[in-house]
Parts: C-alpha cells; sequence; structure tokens
C-alpha cells in the first residue's frame, strides 16, 4: 500500500494555477538549420534587462511575461542582431525567426564565427565537433573519443573517473555493450554529429541503472522544405583493410518527414594478445593472434507526419547485422622453474559468429495548450539475436615441435535471443513559478541462451551434457518520475527530480535445475545547482543516485573455454550495485574549467581472473566483490588562440579507495592516475584545416588491478572543395602504436596475470565525403525509447 501511495504522489501533476502571465514563443533558425541555445533577452523600452532565456535544441524558446511593452533582443555568434518591439496581452507566437550571416568585407576576406567547442548546462557538459578533421569521415565512436573526459578503450566507453557509461542517441537510450555498441556507434558517420553531451549526473527522466553517466549523441537538423544526400567512402589500413560506404537521405516537405540511412562495411582488423600466468611450477605464456572480420550491414528508415499544428506520429526500423567471424591462432608455451622450455601447446579455432538487432519505433507528440504542456509516448519492440559456433583443436608438442598428443577436439554452438517491449510517457508541464517534468514507463524483457558442447575426440562428435545448459531470464521494470527546473533570480537555478524503479526478475538454469528470482523498489534522486556569479565565473553542482544492473550474459552460468587451459563462465547471483555521485565545477569564460568529484560504489561487482595452480588453468568469473570511493579532479582549457589556431585540453588527477567485501584471495591496490590529452586544429588558408592530438595516461593501481601507461599521437588532414559540397580527408591514428591495453596485472591466489591486448590501435584512412540537394534542411529526428535494456548484452 505504502509503494502504491508513492506512486501516485510522484505521478501527481500540478494542474491548475491563475494565470496570471502570458507565453512568449518563437523559433530561431538561420538560413541552412535551426539554432540552439542562444540567448533571448528581454527589456524594458528603455532598455533594462527583466528577464531571459535561451532557444531549446530545436531552436525553439519560450518564456512567461506580465502584461505589458518590451523590447526581444537576440544576439548570435557570428550572425547580425535581431530585435523587435511588442506588446504583451495575450498568449504570442512569434513564428519563425530568421537571422542572417554578419560578414565583414575587407579587401575580399570574409570573417565568420562559429559555435563554441564546450558549453556548460545546468546537468551536462556539451561538445560540438563540427571542427575536427579528425572526425570526418569517421563514425560516432571516433567522435565520441574526441569528447572531453571521455575515453574509449577496449570495447568501454568510459567519462574519466565515473567508470563505463551508457550511450544515448538523440536522447533515446542505446542498451547495447561491448562489441555490439561499438559496431553500431561505427553504422553512425560523424558528419550526421552535431554535438555530443556528457552527462555525469543523469536527471530524473533517465533510466536510474549505470554508474558512469550518459553520453548523448545529437544529431544535425535541416531546413523545412528541402532534401539532401550525403555519401561518405572511407579505406582503412592497419595490418589488413577495411571499406565503408555510407549514405544518408533526408526528405523534408510540408507535414511530411522522411529519411534513410544505410551503411556497409568490410574488411578485416588484427588482434593480438599476450598472456602471462606465473605458476608455482613455472611460466606459461600465452600469445593469440586473431583477424576478425568486420563485416557489417545496417539500416535505418524513420518517418514522420504533422496530424495537426500540435500532434505529430511517427514511426522508425533500424536493423544492424555483423558477422565478425575470426581465425584464432594460439600459442601457449610451458616453462619450468628454471625458465626452461617444457612443452608448446596450440590451439586453433575458427568462430562463426552472427548477431544482429532489430528495432521498431511509434511514437506521438502533440502539445495540449498554449500554456506549451508537451506530451510524448513511445511504444517500442527490441529483439538482438546472437549465434556463436566455435571449432578448436588442442595438439601439445615438445620444444623441438615434436607432436606429442591431441588433448582436445571440440565445438560450441551457443545461441541467445533477447526480446524487449516497452511503453514509455513524457509530460513537459510548465507552470508560473517552476517547469515541471513527469513520466513513466514500464519495460518487459525475456532472455534465452543455450550452449551446446560437443567432443569430436572420437571422431564422431558426442554432446557434453556437464558443459551444455539453456539459460531463461526474465526482466519487468516499472519506473515514474518527476523532475522540476526553477530559475530563482539572474544568479541561481536549481533543478531536483526523483525517480522511482520497481523491479522483478526470474532465472532459470535447466542444466542446474536452479531458480532464481528478485523482486526490489528503489528511489533515485538528483539535485542540480548553477550559480553564476558574474558574466565571467560560473558555478555548478550536481548530485545523484544511480544502479547498475548485470548485463544478461553475466548473470549466465554458462562456462565457455576461452582455450584448453581457461574458461570463463557468469554467475546468476550477481546483484545490481549502487552509487552515489558528487561533483562541483566551476567555468571560467566558458575557456578554463574546473571540476572535482567523488563517487562511492556498494556491491560493486566485476570480472575476477583466478588461476588454479594445481590443473595450471586461468578462471574467469563474475562477483560482487568490493565497494570503493573514486574521486578525482579536471582542468579544461579550450580557446582561439589566433584566428588559424584553436586549442582543446584536458587534465585530470584521479584516485580510488577500494575494499573488497568477499571472500576472494587478493590485496586491493590504489593509487593516482594521471591523465592528459591535448587537441589543436590549425586553419591552412579557408579550406583547409590540419589537427594534431596527443594523449597520456599514467600507470595506475585500481582495486584488484593495476594497467600500464597508454599514449598516442595522431594526425589529422581536411580539405573542403566546391564550396564544402566535397571533402577529402586524412587520418594517421596512433602513429607509434603505444595507444593500447598493456601490463594489465592481478594477484588472486597468490599467482600473478600479466595481460596485454592490441586491436589494430595503429591504422591509416582517408575518406571522401560528397554532399548534394537543397541546402536548406531541417529534419527533426527522434530515435528509440526501450533501448534502456539493450546495453546489457553480451561482448
Amino acid at each position: 500500500m505504502k509503494k502504491a501511495n508513492l506512486f501516485i504522489f510522484l505521478l501527481f501533476p500540478l494542474f491548475c494555477l491563475a494565470q496570471s502571465t502570458f507565453k512568449l514563443k518563437g523559433e530561431i533558425s538561420d538560413e541552412t538549420a535551426s539554432l540552439p541555445w542562444e540567448n533571448i533577452v528581454i527589456s524594458t523600452p528603455e532598455g533594462k534587462i527583466i528577464d531571459g532565456t535561451t532557444s531549446k535544441e530545436d531552436g525553439t524558446f519560450e518564456i512567461s511575461l506580465s502584461k505589458g511593452f518590451y523590447k526581444i533582443k537576440i544576439n548570435p555568434q557570428g550572425l547580425i542582431n535581431w530585435e523587435k518591439d511588442i506588446v504583451i496581452e495575450k498568449d504570442t507566437d512569434l513564428g519563425l525567426i530568421l537571422l542572417t550571416k554578419k560578414t565583414n568585407n575587407l579587401d575580399e576576406v570574409v570573417v565568420t564565427a562559429h559555435k563554441r567547442t564546450i558549453e556548460q548546462k545546468i546537468d551536462r557538459l556539451v561538445y560540438t565537433i563540427e571542427n575536427k578533421a579528425s572526425t570526418t569521415g569517421g563514425d560516432a565512436l571516433n567522435a565520441i573519443n574526441t569528447a572531453p573526459g571521455v575515453v574509449v578503450q577496449n570495447n568501454a566507453i568510459n567519462i574519466l573517473g565515473k567508470g563505463s557509461s551508457r550511450v544515448m542517441i538523440d536522447g533515446r537510450m542505446l542498451e547495447l555493450s561491448g562489441e555490439e555498441l561499438n559496431a553500431f556507434l561505427k553504422s553512425i558517420s560523424a558528419n550526421d554529429i552535431k554535438n555530443i553531451e556528457i552527462i555525469t549526473n543523469p536527471p530524473a527522466k533517465y533510466d536510474a541503472n549505470g554508474t558512469g553517466g550518459l553520453i548523448n549523441i545529437n544529431l544535425k537538423k535541416g531546413t523545412r522544405d528541402s532534401w539532401k544526400n550525403t555519401s561518405t567512402l572511407s579505406y582503412d589500413q592497419n595490418k589488413y583493410g577495411i571499406y565503408t560506404l555510407r549514405n544518408n537521405f533526408f526528405y523534408n516537405k510540408n507535414k511530411f518527414r522522411f529519411s534513410v540511412s544505410a551503411n556497409a562495411k568490410s574488411g578485416y582488423r588484427n588482434s593480438d594478445e599476450n598472456l602471462h600466468l606465473y605458476f608455482p611450477d613455472g611460466l606459461q605464456h600465452m600469445n593469440a593472434q586473431s583477424k576478425i572480420n568486420e563485416e557489417n550491414l545496417s539500416a535505418k528508415l524513420a518517418l514522420d507526419y504533422d496530424l495537426s499544428e500540435r500532434t505529430t506520429i511517427g514511426f522508425q526500423y533500424l536493423n544492424d547485422r555483423s558477422n565478425p567471424n575470426f581465425k584464432s591462432d594460439i600459442i601457449i608455451k610451458n616453462y619450468d622453474p628454471d625458465d626452461k622450455l617444457n612443452s608448446i601447446v596450440l590451439n586453433d579455432g575458427f568462430n562463426n559468429r552472427n548477431s544482429g538487432n532489430q528495432t521498431y519505433n511509434a511514437h506521438l507528440l502533440t502539445k495540449l495548450d498554449t500554456l506549451n504542456r508537451k506530451l510524448s509516448v513511445d511504444f517500442d519492440y527490441f529483439n538482438y539475436d546472437s549465434k556463436f559456433d566455435r571449432d578448436f583443436t588442442t595438439k601439445k608438442y615438445s620444444p623441438d615441435m615434436a607432436f606429442i598428443s591431441l588433448d582436445q577436439y571440440g565445438r560450441n554452438i551457443s545461441n541467445q535471443n533477447i526480446d524487449n517491449r516497452s511503453i514509455k510517457a513524457d509530460m513537459e508541464h510548465p507552470l508560473e513559478f517552476v517547469n515541471l517534468s513527469y513520466g513513466a514507463k514500464v519495460s518487459f524483457t525475456k532472455s534465452k541462451s543455450s550452449l551446446l558442447s560437443y567432443d569430436n575426440m572420437s571422431g564422431t562428435p558426442i554432446i557434453d551434457l556437464n558443459q551444455s545448459n539453456e539459460f531463461e531470464y526474465e526482466e519487468n521494470n516499472q519506473a515514474v518520475y518527476m523532475s522540476g527546473n526553477k530559475k530563482i533570480n539572474e544568479q541561481f537555478t536549481i533543478q531536483l527530480g526523483l525517480r522511482a524503479e520497481n523491479t522483478q526478475t526470474d532465472g532459470f538454469s535447466a542444466n542446474l535445475n536452479q531458480e532464481i528470482k528478485n523482486n526490489y523498489f528503489k528511489l533515485f534522486p538528483t539535485l542540480y545547482l548553477t550559480y553564476k556569479a558574474n558574466g565571467n565565473n560560473s558555478f555548478n553542482f550536481n548530485y545523484g543516485k544511480r544502479i547498475n544492473r548485470p548485463r544478461y550474459d553475466l548473470l549466465n552460468p554458462f562456462r565457455t573455454y576461452i582455450n584448453s587451459n581457461s574458461y570463463s563462465e557468469g554467475n546468476p547471483f550477481l546483484k545490481p550495485s549502487f552509487s552515489n555521485n558528487f561533483e562541483l565545477s566551476h567555468s571560467y569564460k566558458e575557456i578554463l574549467r574546473t571540476s572535482i568529484f567523488v563517487n562511492s560504489i556498494t556491491d560493486g561487482y566485476g570480472v575476477i581472473f583466478t588461476s588454479d595452480p594445481a590443473t595450471n588453468t586461468q578462471v574467469v568469473t563474475r562477483e560482487n566483490y568490493y565497494k570503493g570511493i573514486n574521486y578525482g579532479i579536471g582542468e579544461s582549457y579550450t580557446a582561439d588562440l589566433t584566428d588559424w589556431w584553436s586549442t582543446e585540453n584536458t587534465l585530470y588527477v584521479l584516485g580510488s579507495k577500494t575494499t573488497f567485501t568477499s571472500g576472494i584471495n587478493a590485496s586491493p591496490t590504489n593509487g593516482l592516475q594521471l591523465d592528459f590529452s591535448t587537441s589543436n586544429t590549425f586553419s591552412i588558408g579557408k579550406a583547409t584545416k590540419l589537427q594534431l592530438d596527443y594523449t597520456y595516461s599514467s600507470p595506475v593501481k585500481s582495486g584488484l588491478y593495476t594497467v600500464g601507461y597508454m599514449s598516442g599521437l595522431t594526425i589529422a588532414l581536411k580539405q573542403n572543395l566546391f564550396k564544402k559540397n566535397m571533402q577529402i580527408a586524412f587520418l594517421a591514428n596512433d602513429i607509434f602504436n603505444t595507444a593500447y591495453l598493456k601490463d594489465f596485472v592481478s594477484v588472486v591466489n597468490g599467482i600473478k596475470q600479466v595481460y596485454s591486448q592490441n586491436e589494430s590501435s595503429r591504422f591509416f584512412k582517408i575518406s571522401l565525403i560528397y554532399n548534394f540537394g537543397n541546402t536548406k534542411i531541417n529534419v527533426k529526428q527522434r530515435d528509440f525509447g526501450n533501448e534502456e535494456e539493450k546495453r546489457r548484452l553480451a561482448k
């Protein structure tokens, strides 16, 4: 009964207030696109400023004013200032305000301003990539890696000091993770990205799942009554070659909007792995060389139609398919205590993999009244399927390569299918004293996995029932939220939010004949404060509580052999972890930004690399094994040093304090880490940009692991042709081949393990981009509403 009362309270809106003010609204655009984040100033006819606001992401703005005479001013960067005298006697819509470019013609030299690269909002940092030469012809994953305080490494996207982060497209969650997420992001062209938002403490509107914050990718929009096509062809050269072809088409006419995009990729990349295991009876050294197929095909279709001036309906469909087959050649060398080679084991295998996902979305957006109350509803269906067929043989040889024995000859066939259905509704409810938003979501997820293990040693495949299994998992989630934003005065703005989530899970292992159920209800508060001391200095404070639910594959108790001496298994008893996140930041002229943060984690879970000295076997498990605190301070400096040189620099000092809470036979290690990056763009004439990037991360000790240093030097060159309708770009990534995972060390059960992995960190790319069509483009875009559950898919 208490839970029901709380749900009713959270959903109850404040609908009825006497109207003593009127709404003034409009939309700002230039000749090519809507203009977000522009300042609108309201003053008296004599010029005294009395109020103001900023345009939203789609260029619209709205402000409440009392009855009277006013002057409205817009002072955009690089555009001619706009102002108008108005009389407010009722709700007023100024319609489309079209701004024109400001030019200064001096001896045929045209001076044009560009948007700020980094902008601080109350609950997020907005990063614009349009001037980046290194992202031209690249993809969304490459673009994310250039964002300040964000690092992409070993299939994980991390906000520094926060951990693995979730990704959104246009405010809609992507629930893919690891390789699947990376493959999807690689199907999105960086040229179609307007900006990237780094949200270290997500507001109550978003799912509370995940400890590493959110990264939101906003795609570009265009003008009305127009069409546009962009084609991109690129070639990557690492040890092997990869071809990529992308095409994006947008059409916008009257009440109808249509877009379709397609991405095709074909080629190979190389993976080089090394593992040293120091057993009591001698060293075991493993080296794995893999040629991984980068075959991918994806497409997206979106339709929107305006039923009226207030109501829009739409549909989206996304299909993404990958076939990352790879052949792996694994060599294991076994040494005695005197470092003398005892034997050599060759493990040869071919991994036939197929994976894909389909997403269907139907949505409705309606403005309920002149108070600008907006209701949006999303209906979503998502399906993910994966098939993995692995043949392998293990042969043992003497040090002089004389054949000794055939130790393994087998085949593993695994399948996973995940279905998710969800309904989501959000309401924007502006009131006289606060901007209120609230909403609800229900989600239903079913996952079914199977593993068939065959022993081929006799020449006839025989199923191994001890290694075969079926695992079924269901997870249902109901959530409601409420959030309020209030501008107290010209200096202070506050935003409060509360999200409630109720979750039921049920997992069943056929092989173990074991069923595990969970049912829990949690509250997740958020708080944001902004203080503008003066025109140069502003301060931000935020707090949020988060939950990190295990991915579906981590709950699966299957035991999967990586090679004859190593296997991995999931844990159906994994519990979600929780975190409390605090951050204080200061911005000076939006050029220099300082951030101090502390995150506390309880019931932390993760991968544990243990070893059995009796059998010289490595075991990869997952456990809730720690609690800890992560802390740090970050400094960023972004500026145009000259009219031809712009620079972006970040420096972070990170630390952690970890305590083990389980019976793991290991000791935690804690230390500090230094992370530095610099990106410098040079304009060489009107149409050429040269970019030099360098990153460095010092060695670090954190919890169960220590990690070696990483660094990388990247050079990019971009050339505009035919009035920017064509672009040619060249990229040399990680020139000295040092930006990969190395010296990843853990000591469990007294056994030291040292691991490194390099997946084509150094590569060279050449890209050609061609744009044609009507340059007036304003295509409204939406992404999917149920993508929260996709993050927890298998890597």
